[in-house]
């Protein structure tokens, strides 16, 4: 008999599975890495939020009525102009924060995701993706719950235990999705509420003596859930005092839009469930897997406003989640956390390429994945979708979603063969993608200069004019400087750079006297300086 999930509070608790990849990884190594995923539920339009540069006029064609401009104070944000202009994508203006990630190398974008002969139901698709099987397949179990099921022998009996206290994984809402069930027996998560006092669960099953109970085959399916309810509320203690020993976050999380948004989404509590994970995991939790989620991104209509295609329910949610992101990686990193946590985005699909007419999009196919962390392989997987090439008015997928997932499984948890067999990804090893990094300092300083530089100046040694060149990847305030040998600025020129790439400043240095002096660029966290002999 297979048992129904536990409800207390009228939440759904599905507990960890009884060999849960998880509880192992957890016990059996020192492999602390966590990962968390946040569910865009009801399908985003990948087309709004990542735009092909060097196709923008076929993009506008297809929807005009909510086109993100190219020009304005609210036109796209250029995301890396080192990037083939065939590949190279703007960015939703909402979405500055992962911008400002992309610069500092926390950033992955994964170009067409989807599965082949996608369904178009929010249902099916989110159970396929789930469940870690191809379109014609109908598990029963989903693939986080079978990889931690494999790490984590014997849960739900032996557990919690001195080396997996806490549970394998959890879900922010009021069930357990697929993705968490294991062939046989109880899923392999918690759910929780997203608020501050997610820990005080109540008993929904009245209490029984044991000795009341009958010693009939139902009576042990009973004591099993009696015991299953109890190993609840332990989780709940241990959730509670794990929160508590966190510690507040001294990162401000984003709580409101500031522009103009439909009613209903000028504040968001998204960030909360990213918030309640640092604290937990700043206290000492050791789960393996949290699954976050916002909704709204089914936009069938009213996706942009009818009179700025930059505002509107798309915008206020992309401007949540990009704000939340920021803030929880700046907060796993003043607690000392960033090395151990991967966050990604996933979606059951995306949108058509052509807007409808009620300032809406369409059931689609292909979306882009963004993923975030200290050890992602910062940059852009794969080319921009071609859109003189649609495939029924869809995108056309890039990448199976298992090649992500079989990459968390084997470069993130660094699973064994065994466990990536019990995940059913053993098929996709070979093809995976390299969303994660070395972790070597040296590497995100090469990706980050190869977009930040300051140049030498030509010519040097100077007379009386030379060029200060230097690359920049963003729209930027520039302050140069020249500064004599005692530190003293004896020369400033603010500018201001409109187009990412490289630049060139004329500077006129005929007054300066002869001498050594320093040139320095100064553009947000970007700051360079060498060496300039005036002759």
């Amino acid at each position: 008999m297979a048992s129904a999930p536990i409800m207390l509070n009228s939440i759904p608790i599905s507990v960890m599975a009884k060999g849960s990849h998880l509880a192992r990884l957890a016990s059996t190594s020192a492999n602390d890495k966590v990962l968390i995923l946040i569910q865009m539920h009801g399908g985003n339009d990948g087309l709004n939020t990542i735009i092909p540069v060097d196709q923008y006029a076929e993009y506008y064609n297809l929807r005009p009525n909510i086109a993100i401009p190219d020009n304005g104070p609210r036109k796209y944000i250029h995301l890396d102009s080192s990037l083939p202009i065939e590949n190279q994508v703007g960015i939703h203006p909402d979405m500055e924060s992962i911008k400002e990630l992309y610069d500092r190398a926390r950033v992955s974008i994964v170009q067409g995701i989807s599965y082949e002969n996608a369904n178009g139901s929010h249902f099916r698709s989110r159970d396929v993706m789930f469940m870690g099987g191809s379109f014609d397949d109908y598990f029963d179990s989903g693939w986080m719950g079978r990889y931690l099921d494999h790490e984590f022998p014997g849960y739900p009996e032996a557990y919690p235990s001195p080396s997996m206290p806490d549970p394998l994984a959890i879900e922010f809402g009021s069930n357990i999705s697929l993705a968490f069930h294991r062939p046989i027996g109880i899923p392999t998560a918690v759910s929780i509420p997203a608020n501050e006092n997610f820990f005080d669960l109540e008993q929904s099953i009245s209490g029984l003596p044991p000795d009341s109970i009958d010693d009939t085959h139902y009576g042990d399916e009973l004591r099993y859930i009696l015991d299953m309810e109890e190993k609840t509320f332990q989780y709940g203690d241990r959730l509670r005092s794990v929160y508590q020993a966190g510690g507040n976050a001294s990162v401000e999380y984003p709580t409101t839009y500031p522009f103009n948004a439909p009613p209903g989404r000028q504040t968001s509590s998204f960030y909360q469930q990213l918030k309640i994970i640092a604290q937990l995991l700043a206290g000492g939790c050791k789960t393996k897997i949290f699954l976050t989620k916002i909704g709204g991104f089914d936009t069938h209509a009213d996706q942009v406003t009818q009179f700025d295609s930059t505002m509107g329910n798309h915008a206020a949610l992309l401007y949540f989640i990009s704000t939340a992101v920021q803030a929880f990686q700046k907060d796993l990193q003043a607690r000392g956390l960033e090395e151990q946590v991967l966050t990604m985005t996933l979606t059951e699909f995306g949108r058509r390429a052509a807007s409808n007419g009620s300032f809406g999009t369409d059931h689609g196919n292909a979306a882009p994945m963004l993923i975030f962390g200290k050890n992602v392989n910062p940059g852009v997987i794969g080319s921009a979708p071609d859109l003189t090439n649609l495939n029924y008015g869809n995108l056309t997928m890039q990448y199976d979603y298992r090649q992500v997932y079989a990459s968390v499984v084997k470069d993130w948890f660094e699973a064994d063969d065994s466990a990536i067999q019990a995940s059913r990804f053993g098929d996709w090893i070979d093809n995976r993608l390299p969303i994660i990094g070395n972790g070597i300092t040296a590497t995100k300083e090469s990706f980050i200069k190869d977009r930040f530089h300051l140049k030498n100046c030509y010519p040097n040694p100077v007379k009386d004019f030379t060029t200060i060149s230097f690359m920049i990847n963003r729209e930027s305030d520039v302050l140069l400087r020249i500064i004599d040998i005692k530190g003293r600025e004896v020369k400033r020129i603010d500018a201001v750079v409109k187009h990412a790439g490289e630049q060139s400043i004329r500077v006129d240095l005929t007054g300066l006297k002869p001498g050594t002096y320093i040139y320095e660029i100064n553009s947000g966290t970007f700051k360079e300086s060498k060496k300039l002999i005036k002759l």
